[in-house]
């Protein structure tokens, strides 16, 4: 699979709605996964809350969006980052090292819940950042 960059949004306890929109809007297939799903909710309030969500429209439009949780901060209107998904761990790993330098690591690179490799960060000019390396399939 080759390297893509897609948009990522952020929501405060709407990601659902937003995402069932955009596929009224755009079509094609939605997936969505809560937090419990995930067994990432730090309190029963989280539990529905969307966790991941991508919307595959088209051979060129995906994006992805998520609630965010109590525990992180949301200011509208500056909700979306850019995320990199691929199976390229080299690759991958280098543009996340470029990405952050000079910027800030927020979530550093690891194995996370869902089996990929995963990983936040902040750019030197304020724009995020989400690197996910997919695992290889067994």
């Amino acid at each position: 699979m080759q390297t893509k960059l897609n948009p990522y949004l952020s929501f405060k306890d709407n990601a659902r709605q937003a995402m069932e929109f955009y596929k009224s809007v755009f079509g094609g297939k939605l997936e969505m996964s809560t937090f419990k799903e995930y067994h990432a909710s730090q309190s029963p309030a989280e539990d529905n809350l969307i966790m991941h969500a991508e919307l595959n429209a088209g051979e060129v439009l995906t994006f992805f969006a998520s609630d965010t949780p109590a525990r992180m901060e949301y200011h509208p209107g500056t909700n979306i980052n850019m995320s990199l998904t691929g199976e390229n761990e080299a690759e991958l790993k280098t543009f996340f090292q470029k990405l952050s330098m000079g910027g800030k690591i927020t979530m550093p690179l690891a194995k996370q819940v869902w089996g990929d490799e995963f990983g936040m960060c902040m750019d030197k000019f304020g724009v995020g950042w989400m690197v996910n390396i997919t695992a290889k399939k067994a």
